[in-house]
């Protein structure tokens, strides 16, 4: 029961944080944060512990980061471009991303892994940009963002695929790093287009 507690306290000042101004942790600094305090020699038994090592911890908030921003990068494309290839483009970013999304939130959970619930800094502050522009300027920067996005995300993915130690992170990254593959190609693709 007391697990259970300081598990709700936990999730409570990640919400509370989120709410303050600027002088606070972005949402993925702050499940960063609660995640080093799962320590699972001297603090696990008030924590509930964490069920990965550091590094599986942070591939885990740094996917759910870059995954977040994939979606919501591209439901804001939906309602911007007129560009019916990145319109396609996005409507599979907001399917593909979603169901990767979903899939990492299952193992984190299974792992008392905490993840981000909003944008972090970098993200937000690119997502409104983006929202600032229209027609072709928007186009061209939702187009590189997505080229960027997919170039981490893709590297993120292959190293943990490679270097991960639990086995279900390792497994998510390899399932899911030739599905960003894919998207970056068809991303860079639709970039030359554009030129």
């Amino acid at each position: 029961m007391k697990k259970l507690g300081f598990l709700s306290m936990i999730v409570i000042a990640a919400f509370a944080f989120q709410g303050c101004g600027s002088d606070t942790k972005d949402s993925k600094e702050t499940a960063d944060s609660l995640n080093e305090t799962k320590d699972t020699t001297t603090n696990a038994n008030a924590t509930g512990g964490i069920a990965v090592d550091e590094n599986d911890a942070q591939f885990t908030t740094d996917a759910a980061a870059n995954g977040m921003a994939e979606v919501e990068f591209s439901k804001l494309a939906l309602t911007k471009t007129a560009n019916a290839e990145i319109k396609a483009f996005a409507d599979m970013m907001v399917t593909d991303h979603g169901k990767a999304n979903a899939d990492l939130m299952t193992i984190a959970s299974a792992k008392n892994i905490t993840l981000p619930t909003a944008l972090d800094e970098k993200h937000q502050k690119k997502y409104d940009d983006l929202a600032k522009l229209s027609g072709k300027d928007f186009d061209k920067e939702y187009v590189n963002a997505m080229v960027d996005g997919h170039e981490k995300t893709w590297d993120l993915l292959d190293k943990e695929s490679k270097d991960g130690k639990d086995a279900d992170l390792k497994a998510f990254a390899t399932k899911t790093a030739p599905i960003v593959k894919g998207h970056l190609d068809l991303i860079k693709k639709i970039k030359d287009g554009l030129k």
